[in-house]
Protein backbone atom coordinates (compact mmCIF):
# COMPACT_ATOMS: atom_id res chain seq x y z
CA UNK A 1 0.00 0.00 0.00
CA UNK A 2 1.21 3.21 -1.09
CA UNK A 3 1.09 6.18 2.00
CA UNK A 4 -0.44 8.24 -0.91
CA UNK A 5 -3.28 5.93 -0.72
CA UNK A 6 -3.60 5.53 3.11
CA UNK A 7 -6.07 6.75 5.63
CA UNK A 8 -4.92 6.70 8.87
CA UNK A 9 -6.81 7.11 12.01
CA UNK A 10 -6.01 8.01 15.68
CA UNK A 11 -8.02 6.69 18.42
CA UNK A 12 -7.02 8.98 21.15
CA UNK A 13 -5.94 12.43 20.16
CA UNK A 14 -3.28 13.72 22.85
CA UNK A 15 -0.13 15.48 22.65
CA UNK A 16 1.72 12.35 21.15
CA UNK A 17 -0.99 11.74 18.16
CA UNK A 18 -1.19 15.20 17.26
CA UNK A 19 2.59 15.11 17.26
CA UNK A 20 2.80 12.19 14.86
CA UNK A 21 0.18 13.35 12.66
CA UNK A 22 1.85 17.05 12.19
CA UNK A 23 4.95 14.78 11.13
CA UNK A 24 3.10 13.17 8.69
CA UNK A 25 1.11 16.47 7.36
CA UNK A 26 4.32 18.78 7.18
CA UNK A 27 6.55 16.22 5.15
CA UNK A 28 3.11 15.61 2.75
CA UNK A 29 3.29 11.84 3.75
CA UNK A 30 -0.81 12.06 4.14
CA UNK A 31 -3.00 14.86 3.23
CA UNK A 32 -5.47 16.07 6.10
CA UNK A 33 -8.55 15.04 4.65
CA UNK A 34 -7.12 11.58 4.78
CA UNK A 35 -6.63 11.70 8.90
CA UNK A 36 -8.89 10.79 11.04
CA UNK A 37 -8.81 11.34 14.91
CA UNK A 38 -11.59 10.61 17.60
CA UNK A 39 -11.33 11.52 21.57
CA UNK A 40 -14.42 11.42 23.81
CA UNK A 41 -14.60 15.45 23.97
CA UNK A 42 -13.30 18.53 21.79
CA UNK A 43 -10.63 19.03 24.37
CA UNK A 44 -7.91 18.07 22.28
CA UNK A 45 -10.00 18.11 18.66
CA UNK A 46 -10.21 21.60 18.03
CA UNK A 47 -6.28 21.15 16.96
CA UNK A 48 -7.12 18.49 14.64
CA UNK A 49 -9.80 20.60 12.92
CA UNK A 50 -7.54 23.64 12.61
CA UNK A 51 -5.08 21.56 10.35
CA UNK A 52 -7.77 20.24 8.32
CA UNK A 53 -8.14 16.84 9.61
CA UNK A 54 -11.70 15.16 10.65
CA UNK A 55 -12.70 14.53 13.92
CA UNK A 56 -15.48 12.60 15.40
CA UNK A 57 -16.53 11.08 19.17
CA UNK A 58 -16.73 7.51 17.61
CA UNK A 59 -14.01 5.00 18.00
CA UNK A 60 -15.99 2.39 15.85
CA UNK A 61 -15.73 5.48 12.64
CA UNK A 62 -12.00 5.54 12.75
CA UNK A 63 -11.90 1.85 12.31
CA UNK A 64 -14.76 2.47 9.40
CA UNK A 65 -12.88 5.41 7.61
CA UNK A 66 -8.99 4.08 8.00
CA UNK A 67 -7.03 1.41 7.04
CA UNK A 68 -4.14 2.44 9.53
CA UNK A 69 -5.09 2.96 12.78
CA UNK A 70 -3.00 4.27 15.88
CA UNK A 71 -3.84 3.44 19.14
CA UNK A 72 -3.04 6.37 21.07
CA UNK A 73 -5.58 6.25 24.70
CA UNK A 74 -4.28 5.70 28.17
CA UNK A 75 -3.16 2.53 29.39
CA UNK A 76 -6.15 1.90 31.69
CA UNK A 77 -8.60 2.86 28.89
CA UNK A 78 -7.36 0.76 26.22
CA UNK A 79 -8.81 -2.98 26.93
CA UNK A 80 -12.15 -1.53 26.90
CA UNK A 81 -11.32 0.71 23.50
CA UNK A 82 -9.93 -2.57 21.93
CA UNK A 83 -13.47 -3.97 23.19
CA UNK A 84 -15.30 -1.84 21.69
CA UNK A 85 -13.76 -1.76 18.08
CA UNK A 86 -12.86 -5.56 17.85
CA UNK A 87 -15.63 -6.10 15.73
CA UNK A 88 -14.75 -3.67 13.19
CA UNK A 89 -10.91 -4.90 12.72
CA UNK A 90 -10.46 -6.51 9.82
CA UNK A 91 -7.74 -7.94 7.13
CA UNK A 92 -7.17 -4.80 5.89
CA UNK A 93 -6.26 -2.65 9.21
CA UNK A 94 -3.19 -2.20 10.02
CA UNK A 95 -3.23 -1.56 14.09
CA UNK A 96 -0.48 0.43 15.53
CA UNK A 97 -0.25 0.60 19.57
CA UNK A 98 1.19 3.42 21.37
CA UNK A 99 0.01 2.83 24.82
CA UNK A 100 2.78 2.20 27.67
CA UNK A 101 3.34 -0.89 29.17
CA UNK A 102 0.79 -2.97 27.03
CA UNK A 103 2.64 -5.96 25.14
CA UNK A 104 2.10 -7.64 21.37
CA UNK A 105 0.42 -10.81 23.19
CA UNK A 106 -1.88 -8.39 25.14
CA UNK A 107 -2.63 -6.74 22.04
CA UNK A 108 -3.27 -9.86 19.91
CA UNK A 109 -5.24 -11.69 22.51
CA UNK A 110 -7.49 -8.95 22.80
CA UNK A 111 -7.74 -7.90 18.75
CA UNK A 112 -9.18 -10.73 16.15
CA UNK A 113 -6.88 -13.13 15.61
CA UNK A 114 -4.18 -12.20 12.67
CA UNK A 115 -4.65 -8.69 13.10
CA UNK A 116 -1.12 -6.66 11.67
CA UNK A 117 -0.57 -5.05 14.99
CA UNK A 118 2.71 -3.10 15.73
CA UNK A 119 3.63 -1.67 18.63
CA UNK A 120 5.21 1.53 18.62
CA UNK A 121 7.23 3.72 21.61
CA UNK A 122 7.82 7.44 20.54
CA UNK A 123 8.94 10.33 22.50
CA UNK A 124 7.78 13.79 23.01
CA UNK A 125 10.39 15.46 20.35
CA UNK A 126 8.07 13.71 17.97
CA UNK A 127 5.95 16.83 18.64
CA UNK A 128 8.73 18.76 16.76
CA UNK A 129 9.35 16.35 14.14
CA UNK A 130 12.93 15.38 16.32
CA UNK A 131 11.82 12.36 18.37
CA UNK A 132 13.70 8.95 18.71
CA UNK A 133 10.69 5.70 18.03
CA UNK A 134 11.48 2.19 18.23
CA UNK A 135 8.81 -0.35 17.18
CA UNK A 136 8.34 -4.34 17.01
CA UNK A 137 5.68 -6.10 14.67
CA UNK A 138 3.14 -8.52 16.15
CA UNK A 139 3.40 -12.36 14.40
CA UNK A 140 0.26 -10.97 11.72
CA UNK A 141 2.83 -7.96 10.48
CA UNK A 142 4.92 -8.78 7.86
CA UNK A 143 7.81 -6.76 6.18
CA UNK A 144 5.35 -5.13 4.00
CA UNK A 145 3.84 -3.18 7.56
CA UNK A 146 7.04 -2.99 9.16
CA UNK A 147 8.42 -0.96 5.80
CA UNK A 148 5.33 1.17 5.71
CA UNK A 149 5.45 2.70 9.37
CA UNK A 150 9.17 2.91 8.94
CA UNK A 151 8.47 5.20 6.01
CA UNK A 152 5.70 7.16 7.22
CA UNK A 153 7.39 7.77 10.52
CA UNK A 154 11.03 8.87 9.45
CA UNK A 155 9.29 12.30 9.22
CA UNK A 156 9.21 12.52 12.99
CA UNK A 157 12.50 11.65 13.44
CA UNK A 158 14.55 8.26 13.72
CA UNK A 159 12.23 5.16 13.74
CA UNK A 160 13.72 1.90 14.02
CA UNK A 161 12.48 -1.79 13.81
CA UNK A 162 13.65 -3.84 17.54
CA UNK A 163 12.89 -7.04 18.86
CA UNK A 164 9.87 -6.09 21.69
CA UNK A 165 12.45 -6.45 24.18
CA UNK A 166 14.14 -3.22 23.74
CA UNK A 167 11.03 -1.23 23.78
CA UNK A 168 11.28 -1.01 28.02
CA UNK A 169 15.22 0.13 27.27
CA UNK A 170 14.12 2.75 25.09
CA UNK A 171 11.44 3.82 27.50
CA UNK A 172 14.45 3.79 29.97
CA UNK A 173 16.59 5.42 27.63
CA UNK A 174 14.58 7.96 25.42
CA UNK A 175 11.33 8.16 26.55
CA UNK A 176 12.11 9.23 29.55
CA UNK A 177 16.07 10.06 28.61
CA UNK A 178 14.19 13.75 27.41
CA UNK A 179 14.04 14.69 30.58
CA UNK A 180 17.41 13.84 31.76
CA UNK A 181 18.67 15.98 28.97
CA UNK A 182 15.83 18.88 29.98
CA UNK A 183 17.30 18.38 33.87
CA UNK A 184 21.38 18.64 32.18
CA UNK A 185 20.82 21.77 30.28
CA UNK A 186 19.04 23.03 33.07
CA UNK A 187 21.79 22.80 34.89
CA UNK A 188 24.25 23.84 32.38
CA UNK A 189 22.08 27.11 32.09
CA UNK A 190 22.27 27.39 35.83
CA UNK A 191 26.03 27.20 36.15
CA UNK A 192 26.05 30.34 33.66
CA UNK A 193 23.24 31.95 35.57
CA UNK A 194 25.89 31.94 38.66
CA UNK A 195 28.81 33.01 37.10
CA UNK A 196 26.94 35.92 36.05
CA UNK A 197 24.77 35.32 32.65
CA UNK A 198 21.34 36.29 32.33
CA UNK A 199 19.12 33.33 32.49
CA UNK A 200 17.35 33.89 29.32
CA UNK A 201 20.85 33.47 27.10
CA UNK A 202 21.91 31.16 29.12
CA UNK A 203 18.73 28.46 28.36
CA UNK A 204 19.59 29.33 24.78
CA UNK A 205 22.81 29.20 24.88
CA UNK A 206 22.17 25.60 26.59
CA UNK A 207 19.97 24.43 23.90
CA UNK A 208 21.78 25.19 21.21
CA UNK A 209 24.88 23.95 23.00
CA UNK A 210 23.22 20.35 23.27
CA UNK A 211 21.10 20.39 20.00
CA UNK A 212 25.15 20.75 17.97
CA UNK A 213 26.36 18.03 20.35
CA UNK A 214 23.87 15.63 19.66
CA UNK A 215 24.16 16.64 15.81
CA UNK A 216 27.96 15.95 15.55
CA UNK A 217 27.13 12.57 17.43
CA UNK A 218 24.86 11.91 14.42
CA UNK A 219 26.39 12.95 11.44
CA UNK A 220 29.76 11.59 12.58
CA UNK A 221 29.13 8.53 13.39
CA UNK A 222 32.01 8.74 16.28
CA UNK A 223 31.58 7.39 19.52
CA UNK A 224 30.98 10.30 22.30
CA UNK A 225 33.90 9.15 24.45
CA UNK A 226 35.81 10.07 20.82
CA UNK A 227 34.02 13.38 20.50
CA UNK A 228 35.11 13.98 24.29
CA UNK A 229 38.03 13.41 23.72
CA UNK A 230 38.57 15.75 20.98
CA UNK A 231 36.95 18.81 23.12
CA UNK A 232 39.68 18.39 26.18
CA UNK A 233 43.07 19.80 25.63
CA UNK A 234 45.99 18.87 28.77
CA UNK A 235 45.19 21.35 31.22
CA UNK A 236 42.48 22.95 29.45
CA UNK A 237 39.01 24.11 31.14
CA UNK A 238 37.10 20.91 30.21
CA UNK A 239 39.91 18.21 31.52
CA UNK A 240 39.48 20.23 34.58
CA UNK A 241 35.30 20.97 34.62
CA UNK A 242 34.89 16.66 33.32
CA UNK A 243 36.70 15.78 36.82
CA UNK A 244 34.29 17.73 38.20
CA UNK A 245 31.06 15.72 36.41
CA UNK A 246 33.39 12.18 37.49
CA UNK A 247 33.61 12.81 40.67
CA UNK A 248 29.71 13.43 41.21
CA UNK A 249 29.33 10.12 39.53
CA UNK A 250 27.36 12.11 36.94
CA UNK A 251 28.32 8.78 34.11
CA UNK A 252 26.60 6.18 37.14
CA UNK A 253 23.64 8.45 37.88
CA UNK A 254 22.76 8.45 34.46
CA UNK A 255 23.08 4.51 34.26
CA UNK A 256 21.05 3.91 36.95
CA UNK A 257 18.32 6.53 36.13
CA UNK A 258 18.03 4.45 32.50
CA UNK A 259 18.12 1.37 34.72
CA UNK A 260 15.72 2.25 37.49
CA UNK A 261 13.00 3.89 34.35
CA UNK A 262 13.91 0.99 32.22
CA UNK A 263 12.72 -1.94 35.31
CA UNK A 264 9.62 -0.05 36.29
CA UNK A 265 8.69 0.16 32.36
CA UNK A 266 8.79 -3.44 33.10
CA UNK A 267 6.96 -3.28 36.11
CA UNK A 268 4.06 -1.67 34.16
CA UNK A 269 3.58 -4.12 31.51
CA UNK A 270 3.29 -6.61 34.21
CA UNK A 271 0.63 -5.09 36.28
Amino acid sequence: MEAAELRVGFVGAGRMAGGLARGLLRAGKVPASSILASAPSDKNLDAWRESGCRTTHCNLEVLQESTLVFLATKPHVLPGVLQEIRPAVGSHHIVVSLVAGVTLQTLQRLLPAGTKVLRLMPNLPCVVQAGAMVFARGSGASDGEATLLKSLLSSCGLCEEVPESYINIHTGLSGSGVAYVYLFAEALAEGAVKMGMPGSLASRIAAQTLLGAAKMMLESGEHPAKLRGDVCTPGGTTIHALHQLEKGALRATVMNAVEAATNRARDMAED
